[in-house]
């Protein structure tokens, strides 16, 4: 899914998914149908079409060599790819996105936090100690779970979470934020009240701008829509707005894309 929206982004022809993937991340993003790969098929043959944002990130290896592509739902540096690479692929093609709590499992016991840099648009400079980088066109994640409530596909910006949990109950401070917060209480007028009262995390930070960049003291393994893209120094991330146009069922809600 990556790569074609890579070749096809800018071109202006539209493109349709059938979604037959591990995670479908992009379709669920989308509010596509999952199960019912006939209306996508109608939808590649119709003429409801609208545009969607894509992300774009240059990587920095260690000799300087860089290298652009494209990303559709989010690109990571730090724990996030690691637990990608640690993902089983027959695990994968037996039990589907399952298979990165697998992954996450092998990850975590050896996670260790790491010093970026990082700036977003042209801001100053900020140095921190992360566990991930997250840069999001869209925010959310199987199981319903909302990585980034407030990413939005199509405002022409891009949403960055900083994850940096202290320590290892840091941790329960993260997953509370991305599957309590943001998955359960975000959906209800008493629960987004609670969130007011309750002020920000500490264990995730969430910003927003058009572009975005990390460094790293080290080469850090680098995943591009869940697929590995080996290590890097650093990350440069910018949002091309309206750049993939996509064949939709006819009357498709675009409203909350």
């Amino acid at each position: 899914m990556r790569a074609v929206a890579e070749a096809m982004a800018g071109t202006g022809v539209p493109l349709a998914i059938v979604p037959s993937g591990t995670g479908n991340l992009l379709a669920r993003n989308l509010g596509l149908p999952l199960t019912v790969p006939e209306a996508m098929i109608r939808a590649a043959l119709g003429d409801f079409h609208h545009p969607i944002d894509i992300g774009w990130a240059v990587l920095t290896r260690e000799n300087g060599d860089t290298n652009e592509h494209a990303f559709v739902v989010l690109a990571g540096i730090g724990l996030d790819a690691d637990m990608i690479a640690n993902t089983r692929s027959d695990l994968k093609k037996s039990v589907g996105w399952v298979a990165y709590v697998d992954g996450a499992a092998r990850s975590l016991p050896k996670a260790k936090p790491f010093r970026i840099v990082y700036q977003l648009d042209e801001s100053r400079l900020h140095s921190t100690k992360v566990q991930s980088v997250l840069f999001a066109n869209c925010g959310t994640l199987p199981a319903g779970i909302s990585l980034i409530p407030s990413a939005s596909i199509a405002d022409g910006l891009m949403d960055v979470a900083i994850i940096q949990p202290s320590g290892p109950f840091g941790w329960i401070g993260v997953w509370r934020k991305i599957w309590w917060d943001n998955s359960v209480l975000r959906r209800s007028r008493a629960g987004r009240l609670v969130l007011q009262r309750r002020g920000k995390s500490a264990s995730v930070r969430y910003l927003r701008g058009q572009t975005a960049e990390a460094a790293a003291t080290g080469p850090t393994p680098i995943e591009l829509d869940g697929d590995e893209f080996g290590v890097a120094v650093r990350i440069h991330c910018r949002i091309a707005p309206d750049a993939l146009l996509l064949a939709l069922p006819e009357g498709h809600p675009v409203d909350s894309l």
